[in-house]
């Protein structure tokens, strides 16, 4: 399984750490033919201000829609669950989103870099607590029908899930748990 990581801003290189230990191949993505070589795609944290921009001027934006309306599986962590929600409640007037999940997500949500925490979160479908690290984390404050919501933080969902596509407001490539990865993987396998 060869997953494709978007290398275009954000925090690549723990989510391919994480993976490699769990047995997937990854490939850094920063241009649109390489998509085609790729069964799953990773959307790191970061801004998602600036990886819209780059998604735009790297020819990226249309080409990864293409492949997400077609049925490639994507996870997204933080400016990720941003970047693959079908709207940005808070976002730039010209910020676009590939609208991959149908969820309305509040950019920075839980406050500034200040505000960031970490705390014990129970996921569906995993046993024990999972290390939520939230880092200027955004919240999703809509949920469309035919999604899933995984977490909550105050109520608040933090993960959510299709068939196809798994989003965290969280980071879990900074933890040493591999259990939000391997959820992402047995997506992929279906």
């Amino acid at each position: 399984m060869k997953i494709g990581l978007l290398a275009l801003q954000g925090a690549v290189g723990p989510h391919a750490e994480i993976l490699a230990s769990i047995g997937a191949t990854t490939v850094e993505i920063r241009r649109p033919a390489e998509l085609d070589d790729v069964d799953a795609l990773v959307i790191p944290g970061g801004e998602s201000t600036t990886m819209a921009r780059l998604l735009v001027t790297s020819g990226l934006f249309d080409p990864l829609i293409e492949r997400l309306a077609s049925g490639m599986c994507a996870m997204g962590t933080c400016a990720g669950m941003i970047m693959l929600a079908s709207t940005v409640l808070d976002g730039r007037p010209d910020q676009r989103s590939l609208a991959a999940i149908d969820i309305g997500v509040r950019r920075n949500a839980f406050g500034r870099q200040i505000d960031s925490f970490e705390c014990p979160l129970e996921v569906s479908g995993l046993t024990g607590t999972f290390p939520g690290v939230f880092i200027r984390a955004p919240f999703v404050e809509e949920v469309g029908s035919g999604v899933s919501v995984g977490a909550t933080v105050e109520d608040h969902p933090v993960l959510c899930s299709t068939e196809q596509i798994l989003v965290t407001a969280f980071h879990p490539e900074l933890t040493d748990d591999q259990r939000v990865h391997r959820m992402f993987l047995e997506m992929v396998e279906q």
